[in-house]
């Protein structure tokens, strides 16, 4: 440890808080005098109008989310939500900021759901005299607001460029004019979800590849499905449980729905209950109807059940527009195709350098706590 630098036990290093009442998320006001802050990413959820019962901040501190880890840094008075809010006030030989940066740093993934606060009082917490404490905390505000700026760019620039594909899939489908025909789906298509097969029948290696809805992640079905982490041997399974090459996929029941995911199958397959496939009939090639769902918000599609469902009777009246010539329908495919290969080219870097800035701000946060700033 650098000269100069003490460590404390979490526990000593914190004041002890008296909470005041926590509001109920149904009594959550739209506006209002104070905030009401949570544990969820966005944190301000709701205002509150009752002085008696605001928590006042007279030096900052640490609000800690038990079950989502969130840590945020306050300089102004709140009320408290009910959903399991900590509030850290460290103790006067602590910068309040230089104690946020601290926890900031520990590597709370590896703390264990609803085992975090817990374990977070085991740490140990090092610090030097409140000079150096300030200095570092000038470091870090300076670095991690460049940081930010550049983190907004490159995430605003990653959703134009996916808003930008989006548009134009939009305003392809929307065109009625001559040469094409408005068909609905249930029309020019024939839809088939997956089925039921025995675990017996599963295996590490065969002919045909097994779909559950997480295989759609499978290395190398992002876009189009080629494998599976299992699959079955044809002679197992009947003609009509077989999705043939050329349909979309995507799923159907549950959260998943809210994924909004679609793939192409490039092989033929099989697919668990939870997956629907769509199988373009002779006037329309698989990619243009891959590219049609593509511009479909699955999460507007649906049962209103408790769990979520996609039936048929939702896709089969879903209109879709497209031209007559299969050989139009080929050209329009290849400017989707260059457009989205542009668009996953532009997504690929500006996620590697939103990756570089969280290792940055790691890289940052860990030399502040060595003693190398």
């Amino acid at each position: 440890m650098k000269a100069g630098w003490k460590t404390k036990p979490f526990e000593e290093c914190t004041q002890k808080i008296t909470y005041t009442p926590k509001v109920q998320r149904k009594d959550f006001l739209n506006d209002g005098t104070y905030p009401i802050i949570s544990q969820e990413e966005h944190f301000i959820n709701g205002y509150w109008n009752n002085e008696a019962d605001i928590f006042k901040v007279t030096t900052p501190v640490i609000i800690f989310g038990d079950h989502t880890k969130v840590l945020k840094y306050i300089d102004f008075d709140f009320v408290l939500g009910a959903d399991g809010v900590k509030v850290l006030q460290p103790k006067e030989f602590l910068v309040p900021k230089f104690f946020f940066y601290q926890l900031h740093a520990t590597n709370l993934e590896s703390l264990g759901y609803a085992r975090h606060y817990k374990l977070l009082k085991e740490l140990d917490i090092i610090f030097p005299p409140l000079p150096e404490q300030q200095r570092i905390v000038g470091i870090l505000d300076e670095a991690f607001e460049g940081i930010a700026v550049a983190k907004a760019n490159a995430e605003r620039n990653l959703q134009n460029a996916r808003t930008l594909f989006k548009s134009y899939l939009q305003s392809v489908f929307a065109k009625n004019g001559k040469g094409w025909i408005v068909r609905t789906i249930g029309e020019v298509c024939t839809l088939r979800s997956g089925t039921t097969v025995g675990a017996a029948l599963e295996k590490s290696a065969g002919d045909l590849p097994y779909l559950k809805v997480a295989d759609m992640a499978h290395a190398g079905n992002e876009i189009e499905i080629f494998s599976s982490s299992r699959f079955l041997d044809t002679t197992d399974i009947g003609k009509n449980a077989v999705l043939p090459s050329g349909a979309t996929i995507f799923p159907k029941r549950g959260g998943s729905i809210l994924t909004n995911k679609k793939r192409l199958t490039a092989v033929p397959i099989c697919a668990d209950l939870n997956i629907m496939g769509v199988i373009p009939g002779k006037n329309i090639l698989p990619k243009f109807l891959y590219f049609y769902f593509l511009n479909v918000d699955m999460r507007q599609i649906g049962s209103g059940s408790s769990i979520p469902q996609i039936n048929n009777y939702d896709i089969e009246p879903l209109a879709i527009s497209f031209p007559e010539s299969v050989d139009q329908q080929a050209e329009i495919v290849c400017i989707f195709e260059k457009l989205s290969t542009e668009t996953q080219h532009l997504e690929s870097i500006y996620q590697q350098k939103l990756t570089a800035l969280e290792e940055l701000k790691k890289s940052l946060l860990h030399q502040a706590f060595t003693g190398q700033l």
